[in-house]
């Protein structure tokens, strides 16, 4: 049996984490990622079917049943995860149509997955509706795009379409543009599935006033996903208030999406 500090999926998510810190993004316990995992890869590493212990989830997700996340831990801070991998992340198998999450490694001081499992789990499932190859679901509070949400319209198109602009990179990168939650009690069942009804039609979905959810086929691409979209708002708080003078219009949009061979949102540009 291989050392499960050395599985490959282990030591992405480990310094993962540690960069989204290191970013500001996930202050004190703040954040939280999982990461859909290969049976056959962690069978590599780790007795099956050894179940440490088995916590209850709070709700269903038949779509789910038998299939094993990496995640981290519920009140824990970001920053101690390279340090403790055990104790900061667990990987769970959820049974009984996803009621049932069973631990098969980590969460080592008796903790749990984070609080916001159910809007991961529902999240991973409409992902993966449109997307099988979807594997990463990622929540974090980046500073730029959290004051976004307190000065500007949050309407989705225009939240998304000033994002756009202040990016050459941006349609490119996320084309499928930003979905807005408005404020919602964090942790419930309730803000599970409206991020996930926000999932069916974009990787990014800003929750007001908290932060951003990002999904994506590995923790690359949703780390990246997140990070250019919060360069946008950076760039969006720094001039906001100043006249414009120069912006990028819809017709060189048009052009970007030839050039890079993606499509924007449908309506969300002028023809």
């Amino acid at each position: 049996m291989k050392n499960i500090l050395n599985a490959p999926f282990l030591t992405e998510m480990i310094r993962t984490a540690t960069n989204m810190y290191a970013h500001g993004w996930d202050e004190r316990n703040g954040g939280n990622i999982s990461m859909l995992l290969d049976e056959a890869e962690v069978r590599k590493y780790l007795d099956f079917p050894a179940i440490v212990r088995t916590i209850p989830t709070g709700f269903e997700a038949p779509a789910l049943d038998g299939r094993i996340f990496l995640v981290t831990g519920t009140g824990k801070y970001f920053k101690n995860v390279q340090y403790d991998p055990a104790k900061n992340l667990g990987i769970v198998r959820l049974a009984k149509n996803g009621t049932e999450a069973e631990v098969l490694w980590g969460f080592s001081d008796g903790g749990k997955f984070t609080s916001e499992f159910p809007a991961h789990m529902m999240s991973h499932v409409a992902r993966m509706r449109v997307n099988p190859e979807n594997r990463v679901v990622m929540h974090c509070h980046p500073a730029n795009l959290l004051a976004m949400t307190y000065v500007h319209d949050l309407d989705e198109k225009a939240f998304t379409r000033t994002l756009w602009q202040m990016c050459t990179e941006c349609i490119v990168v996320f084309p499928d543009g930003v979905n807005v939650l408005p404020w919602m009690l964090c942790g419930t069942n309730e803000i599970g599935l409206a991020t996930a009804g926000k999932m069916e039609t974009a990787r990014l979905v800003v929750w007001a006033q908290h932060g951003i959810y990002g999904a994506g086929r590995d923790l690359d691409e949703t780390f990246g996903l997140i990070e250019t979209a919060e360069k946008a708002a950076e760039i969006w708080m720094k001039i906001a208030h100043l006249p414009l003078k120069n912006t990028i219009t819809d017709a060189q949009m048009h052009e970007l999406e030839s050039r890079f061979g993606v499509k924007a949102r449908e309506g969300w540009l002028e023809p």
